[in-house]
């Protein structure tokens, strides 16, 4: 009896053990990325009823991601996995049939292709064989034809040569991140019949074009293009239109000196929604998106959202024709609103109350589907019906089950000239008992803002036992438009204050600990942690990301001659204003923050020597310092493995100066 009564103790406990093991969550690591799938491209079919979308996954034997097509239903009740295996799958849509599901892959071929997958199964069909890189493709509402968009190929598609020839460089915007030198090769519009398999070129020329849409008759491309002389001094763009066959006269419905993108025919045809900047300069990185309207020649042009002083973006119509939706970037979160063309009336429909989204579809009269992410969720698909939002897919439970993610709320400071800035502060937990040590953590851009959405690396720095914040400096979005220009030919200036004051704010609240305060970023969050560091000395650790400090040289060394020439001038005539811009490499003996700098070695964003010209310069001074390289890396790092090696040396180095404590 004793033993029995010993063994059933025994398994309680054993079954009591079990269950609190499976309750109790790990804080999240750098090798947790792994596990975090990244849904893309959702569309709706034709009958409102299924999405299809491509959902990519870690793949840790191959080092990288692999897209994999899904279905899912409206009601939520199937999710089906299309498409499997070693060989990734993309960019899908429907034929406006409803019979056939359409996707990108490479397999079978050097070059990506257009595959058709019958709707009730069965294995896909290679339906292309296009020779240049597919960059994208619309179908023709009556199924029979495809827009294409394709590069033209390399070496005249002939096979590649036993020996790379030299490469010859004759254009004014010479180099691009990812494309590398930029020689004449272009993007232009094909159109592709299915039955016949003919493929008919639309357009040639010395520019690019892109976002092809078909009106609703089948008969008419609008597509977006840069027809000024010279295409590589401006940043240009208009929306044209032609007939859908060889030799069509191409008319163009734009002629704003800034951009006009992104057409979407209404569903009768008599009108095209787009995007247009508010600036019309040749070249103004300030500036934001508004919504506009015009008819389907081009005329009675209208702006719909001038009064808002917001970004829009995402824009979709209903599917009677009577709304057009679109997203909206409002001081760190995205909202959908809505513009009524009868009452001429603009409504929101979702808050997005610590939400932000993207990828509007319209479903059904009151109803429509979209991508949600939310600090403590990557994005999910959703539904938003009359106000209420219901989830559609639930890829991310599984991995977020066993993590215990960090508290994250917003905040807001003034800056020393008194401007109000917004912010997000990640901390362990949602009670701060004690101070912490600290990590400002800066976004890029500048024209950018961080939001009430999933991020990767600050929860995780939370999660080591930092307090993490993140500040929409002037230069960001989400503010209007005076608030993001405020810092034209001005870096390093009010940015760094509006730093600097929530730091000050977060010291003062008792969150952050001002003997163990840590900065870094990438991109302009890296050139603005090399400003930080240089204008002040309280920081302990930095980890400057594919920055840049000795502007000076950045002249024809990265991708934006562009913006220097119409932002900046050209150096020989305003070294002056360069060399006041480059204070962090000129004034490199003021700052003595041990600082780890890292690049991407194929970087022609902001090129790796940003950061080595920095790195030489501490370490001439034997200011503690380290070079970080990842190759084969461009601006992004994508390689998986080498984005948790990144975050790991972010706790590592802040860990070797900050000493957090909570572990």
């Amino acid at each position: 009896m004793k033993i029995y009564i010993y063994i059933v103790i025994v398994f309680n406990l054993f079954v009591l053990n079990s269950v609190m093991a499976q309750a109790v969550k790990k804080p999240f690591k750098p090798t947790d990325v792994l596990h975090i799938p990244t849904l893309e491209d959702p569309q709706l079919s034709p009958d409102g009823k299924w999405l299809a979308y491509s959902l990519s996954e870690v793949d840790s034997a191959k080092d990288n991601r692999v897209s994999h097509l899904w279905m899912q239903s409206y009601d939520g009740k199937q999710s089906i996995e299309l498409t499997q295996g070693a060989d990734a799958a993309s960019s899908p849509k429907w034929t406006p049939d409803g019979k056939y599901l359409s996707y990108v892959s490479e397999r079978d071929s050097k070059n990506a292709q257009i595959w058709l997958m019958d709707r009730r199964g069965g294995e896909g069909k290679k339906l292309t064989d296009v020779k240049g890189e597919l960059q994208d493709y619309a179908w023709s509402p009556d199924s029979k034809k495809l827009a294409l968009i394709i590069k033209d190929p390399e070496n005249g598609g002939k096979p590649e040569p036993k020996t790379t020839p030299p490469i010859k460089i004759d254009r004014y915007h010479f180099k691009q991140d990812i494309e590398g030198y930029l020689q004449h090769l272009h993007t232009h519009l094909y159109v592709y019949d299915v039955a016949t398999k003919k493929l008919d070129t639309l357009t040639a020329g010395d520019m690019d074009d892109s976002s092809p849409a078909w009106s609703p008759d089948s008969k008419t491309i609008a597509f977006v293009s840069n027809h000024t002389d010279d295409p590589d001094r401006n940043e240009n763009l208009d929306i044209f239109t032609m007939e859908a066959q060889k030799g069509a006269r191409v008319n163009q419905l734009t002629t704003f000196t800034g951009h006009d993108i992104n057409p979407l025919w209404s569903p009768d045809g008599k009108h095209i929604a787009y995007l247009r900047s508010t600036s019309d300069a040749d070249y103004f990185i300030y500036q934001h998106d508004v919504l506009c309207l015009m008819d389907a020649d081009g005329k009675n042009n209208k702006v719909l959202t001038a009064a808002l002083d917001r970004p829009v973006s995402n824009h979709a119509w209903s599917r009677d024709g009577k709304n057009i939706a679109y997203v909206v970037s409002n001081d760190r979160i995205r909202y959908i609103a809505q513009y009524n063309l009868l009452l001429r009336k603009t409504t929101v429909i979702d808050k997005g109350v610590q939400c932000s989204f993207e990828n509007l579809i319209a479903q059904s009269p009151g109803s429509w589907i979209a991508k949600m992410t939310t600090p403590y969720l990557p994005h999910e698909l959703v539904a938003i019906e009359n106000g209420k939002i219901r989830r559609l897919t639930f890829h991310q439970d599984q991995w977020l089950n066993g993590v215990k993610l960090a508290y994250v709320k917003g905040f807001q400071s003034f800056s020393a000239d008194g401007t109000l800035v917004s912010g997000i502060l990640y901390t362990p937990d949602s009670v701060v008992t004690k101070k912490l040590p600290f990590v400002l953590f800066i976004h890029g851009g500048p024209t950018d803002q961080d939001e009430f959405e999933f991020d990767v690396t600050r929860q995780i720095l939370a999660s080591a036992g930092y307090a993490v914040a993140a500040v929409n400096y002037r230069g960001s979005t989400g503010r209007g438009v005076e608030y993001t220009k405020a810092i034209y030919a001005d870096w390093g200036n009010k940015e760094v204050k509006d730093l600097l004051g929530a730091v000050d704010e977060l010291v003062k609240t008792g969150v952050a600990d001002p003997q163990r305060l840590g900065i870094g970023g990438w991109s302009y969050g890296g050139i603005l942690t090399d400003y930080t560091i240089a204008s002040d000395t309280r920081f302990k650790a930095a980890a400057s990301g594919a920055g840049s400090a000795l502007q000076l040289s950045m002249y024809g060394s990265d991708q934006w001659v562009v913006q220097y020439d119409n932002e900046l001038g050209v150096p020989w005539k305003n070294a002056d204003k360069y060399i006041k811009l480059s204070y962090p490499f000129f004034h490199a003996d003021k700052i003595k923050t041990p600082t780890m700098f890292m690049s991407g070695l194929k970087d022609f964003n902001v090129p790796t020597a940003g950061g080595e010209q920095m790195y030489e310069a501490l370490k001439s001074q034997d200011i503690p310092t380290q070079l970080v390289l990842y190759p084969g890396q461009y601006h992004g790092i994508t390689v998986p493995s080498y984005q948790v090696d990144r975050l790991q040396r972010y706790i590592d180095w802040f860990g070797k100066y900050l000493n957090p404590s909570i572990f």
